[in-house]
């Protein structure tokens, strides 16, 4: 059994104990003073009264949340010699009242010892070390008191004590055994076998009180199979919960002895480590150990006839004594976790302050992201778009957010913390009523675009309302022509959905004349036959790509390649991320058609950008 569950029972037993002796014990005080053994009896009971103070001192010492291992063991080494002396206080009772049969007091001693026997055989049968030998001395004594007599009713009793003796011991062995499945299945995995969440983050608390009194350190993998429900979802579930068992095998095999590995929930797996003396040598040791599983929990497994592959990514944290919540150093290992898996899995990351500043920025942004949407705070700007002669023709709308905790936040920010928790359909809502409302405005106020860009997520355009809502704004502020001015664009990524049901959404918004454009085009899944699949108008060629022309030849020959291959598919063509002249005359003298960049303009507010863009117009057609 669990050396803390071990320890709390007997702790929760010294109270029973003490009542148990003190009250009893004041009628064998009595019987001492009726029959002439008053003294030894007297002390005898100062002695009870001695060892439960000392009991109760040790009740109320025992603090397991605050106690490190090595303090366990010495409280429980305490606490077996109190049980120990208060056992063998029972049996020099019996000793002294067996001598005494004039009064019929052998009789009281005799069933003083049956008596204490029992209550060892129930009170200490959690640790087979202390009832094994404390039922022994009880009983050994009383089968040879009976022997001794030399009659045959005593060898009788002797052999029914030695019976008793047997039963205590296999009443107690067996209560041991129950409570020992018990709590196998109360602090085991039942798949793999390893230990659970509720075992380990007891644990973990132990071993934080540990590193307390020693100063030492020790750390904390977390470790997450990459793409596990894929393996679930394809194969089914009785392949990934053999495929998590081999894993289970595996790390165990890998591991030194000395650290405990349990199963969090599903495809996670936390280790601990040892105690290191300083800092460093335990980082070390993390990160080596960390590299040595990543490598062989990628070695395939071959379950059922399939070779399976898979990777992991493995989270560090540092345990040390500046903290006393076990789920603190989970939490960081978990942040640690994410982070491999946002820089493309299968690799080990170390927790670090400066990463818990970003994951605290990433919660504050979505909480009071919340309420920006709720009191108006997302702001539309308007980055201009040109054409080779540098009139304005077109603009790009993009959302800005400035809050009066967090200041101005970038899109980069809060855009994929809007799609991670679901906000991106409300804020995309916002962002197209904006932006319909704005094209309307300007159109009504003589000032005519080409066409108005407005970025659209993945999950957005994926969501079952969006078609709705497209047509209903549209409806709101929009006539049939301008509609046509409208252009959505879509990264790459959106073409690791349902193709068939991006094509089918993209057609019907097509029917309304909305136009659609390729958005930061050549940097994920693009190829020839999504072009050629989807009803794409424009596509757009991504900064990274621009930023460089000046002196990289292989962008250069990338972006000479993305035009032809526009002009093969009629399609047209935005460069973004125009920031020197030399950029955009390379891309006007290959035929790009749209221009757009800090070199022209930052984004603008939408009267900025109404004034900007009849000034910029003005000067070009007097030109």
């Amino acid at each position: 059994m669990n050396n803390q569950n071990t320890y709390a029972f007997l702790h929760k037993q010294i109270p029973v104990l003490i009542v148990l002796s003190i009250f009893p014990g004041l009628g064998y005080v009595l019987l001492g003073a009726l029959h002439d053994i008053y003294l030894p009896a007297l002390v005898w009971y100062g002695m009870v009264l001695l060892l439960s103070l000392w009991g109760f001192w040790l009740y109320l010492h025992f603090k397991p949340e605050s106690m490190g291992r090595h303090q366990l063991k010495v409280w429980y080494r305490k606490i077996g010699i109190f049980y120990y002396i208060f056992f063998g206080l029972w049996l020099a009772i019996f000793l002294i009242y067996i001598r005494v049969d004039t009064y019929q007091l052998h009789y009281i001693a005799v069933f003083t010892e049956i008596g204490a026997s029992v209550v060892a055989a129930i009170l200490l049968y959690p640790d087979r070390r202390l009832y094994r030998p404390t039922l022994l001395a009880l009983m050994l004594p009383l089968i040879i008191y009976f022997f001794l007599i030399g009659q045959l009713y005593s060898y009788i009793l002797s052999a029914f004590a030695a019976t008793l003796t047997w039963v205590l011991f296999y009443t107690a062995g067996s209560s041991h055994q129950l409570l020992m499945q018990t709590y196998h299945q109360a602090s085991h995995d039942q798949l793999t076998g390893l230990y659970n969440r509720h075992f380990f983050i007891e644990y973990l608390q132990r071993l934080m009180n540990t590193l307390r009194d020693s100063g030492h350190y020790s750390y904390l993998l977390l470790i997450d199979l990459d793409h596990f429900k894929t393996i679930n979802d394809s194969l089914g579930h009785d392949i990934g919960d053999t495929l998590l068992k081999e894993v289970s095998l595996r790390l165990q095999q890998h591991l030194p002895a000395d650290h405990v590995l349990s199963r969090l929930g599903g495809d996670e797996f936390i280790i601990t480590g040892a105690e290191y003396t300083d800092r460093q040598s335990c980082e070390a040791r993390a990160m080596a150990l960390s590299e040595e599983l990543l490598a062989s929990l990628k070695q395939s497994y071959i379950i059922e006839r399939h070779h399976l592959y898979i990777s992991s990514s493995i989270g560090v944290s540092l345990i040390s004594a500046d903290s006393d919540n076990a789920n603190r150093f989970i939490k960081e290992a978990d942040i640690a976790m994410y982070e491999v898996k946002a820089t493309g899995r299968d690799g080990v990351f170390l927790f670090s302050d400066e990463m818990s500043a970003r994951v605290e920025k990433k919660l504050e942004i979505e909480r009071l992201l919340h309420f920006a949407l709720e009191n108006n705070e997302i702001s539309l700007h308007f980055q201009p778009q040109l054409n080779a002669a540098g009139v304005i023709i077109g603009a790009e709308s993009l959302a800005r957010w400035n809050n009066e905790k967090l200041g101005s936040v970038s899109p980069a920010e809060f855009i994929p913390i809007a799609e991670q928790t679901g906000l991106i359909v409300e804020l995309g809502n916002q962002i197209l009523e904006r932006a319909f409302a704005a094209l309307r405005r300007w159109h009504d106020q003589d000032l005519h675009l080409e066409q108005l860009s407005i970025n659209i997520s993945i999950r957005q355009f994926m969501h079952h309302g969006f078609i709705d809502e497209v047509k209903r704004l549209s409806e709101q502020h929009l006539t049939a022509e301008l509609l046509h001015h409208v252009v959505f664009e879509v990264t790459e990524t959106l073409v690791a959905e349902d193709i068939n049901r991006i094509i089918a959404i993209m057609q019907e918004l097509h029917t309304l004349g909305i136009r659609f454009s390729m958005d930061d085009f050549g940097t994920g899944y693009s190829s020839l036959s999504y072009l050629k699949q989807l009803p794409i108008d424009e596509i757009k060629i991504d900064r990274a790509f621009v930023s460089k022309l000046d002196q990289d030849e292989e962008d250069q020959a990338m972006i000479t390649t993305i035009l032809k291959m526009a002009q093969v598919f009629g399609l047209s063509i935005v460069a973004e991320g125009v920031e020197t002249e030399g950029q955009w005359r390379y891309l006007r003298e290959r035929n790009c058609n749209y221009f757009q960049g800090y070199l022209f303009s930052q984004p603008l507010p939408a009267e900025e950008f109404s004034a900007f863009y009849r000034k910029r117009n003005s000067l070009a057609s007097n030109g």
